[in-house]
């Protein structure tokens, strides 16, 4: 059976939309908006020439249907294939900044998928990327506690052509309702998205989160890639990359693929350790100030 559409086409008309510069933010602004709202959005990271070449090397890779709705493909493993333009968005250097100073941390690419939402698709129920004990759906990865996962948008996102879904701050709920496990079709209180062909839209993987459905005749096509600190890592062992195709890779790219299992964490730490610090930066409410 068809998926019931998240959103009437009427519905877009009047559709909540957040009224900011993205390209004036600081980064202190944006890792507040980021924190508090749980997405961003950073405009302008990839050329149209970048993105002209990564949609035409993604237009050769192998895509699956999704369950519920033969609109919307995808492929899991962008790095598995012979992509190189799209596979070294994975470094691309204004974003490895960012968020090496969002964490304060090694990074770890987790995944680097591609994602095709073609006329007709219904639109993605709101969910979270966070599953605390892991899920059928996206395995013990997602028990990782930390992790940020940024959507290189391919195409113009309008308001009929699948933008972005997010509920703000939804990340920050202690409700049952915030569940990370729970789906919705839609919500009173989402946001619609929208922003020009090669911007990002980060989002911390524990906000609520969808798109819209796609009433255009043209597709909406995003490359997906994941990053998490290297303290974070799931709560069980994964299986880890094929080293092979990896050695392959520019160096850039292989210092953020790193194995699934790093936990760069002190487990046996005691109560009382000797030469505690006094202060962190990245604890201070200052940090949004810059």
């Amino acid at each position: 059976m068809e998926a019931k559409f998240t959103n009437t086409r009427e519905s877009l008309d009047t559709a909540k939309q957040p009224d900011i510069n993205w390209a004036t933010l600081s980064t202190a602004e944006r890792i507040k908006h980021l924190e508090l709202e749980g997405y961003v959005v950073l405009p302008d990271l990839l050329s149209s020439q970048q993105v002209e070449a990564i949609n035409s090397e993604l237009s050769r890779v192998a895509t699956a249907r999704v369950d519920y709705t033969p609109y919307q493909r995808g492929c899991r493993d962008v790095v598995a294939t012979d992509s190189p333009t799209a596979i070294g968005v994975i470094a691309l250097p204004a974003m490895v900044e960012f968020l090496k100073t969002l964490f304060g941390d090694e990074l770890i690419c987790t995944s680097c998928a591609y994602s095709l939402s073609q006329p007709g698709h219904p639109g993605i129920a709101i969910h979270t990327d966070s599953q605390p004990y892991g899920s059928k759906i996206f395995g013990v990865q997602a028990s990782s506690p930390c992790l940020g996962r940024v959507l290189y948008y391919l195409d113009d996102l309008t308001p009929q052509r699948s933008p972005f879904k997010v509920i703000p701050r939804s990340h920050l709920s202690m409700h049952a309702d915030a569940i990370p496990y729970k789906r919705y079709l839609r919500h009173d209180q989402e946001l619609m998205v929208t922003c020009k062909a090669g911007s990002a839209a980060i989002i911390n993987q524990k906000v609520f989160h969808g798109n819209f459905p796609n009433y255009s005749n043209e597709d909406r096509r995003m490359l997906a890639i994941a990053y998490r600190p290297a303290w974070a890592g799931p709560i069980g062992d994964v299986p880890d990359r094929d080293p092979e195709p990896v050695a392959k890779l520019p160096a850039p790219v292989r210092e953020l693929l790193g194995s699934l299992n790093t936990r760069n964490v002190d487990f046996d730490v005691p109560n009382r350790p000797d030469d505690l610090a006094t202060s962190a930066a990245g604890l201070n409410p200052g940090r949004w100030e810059g």
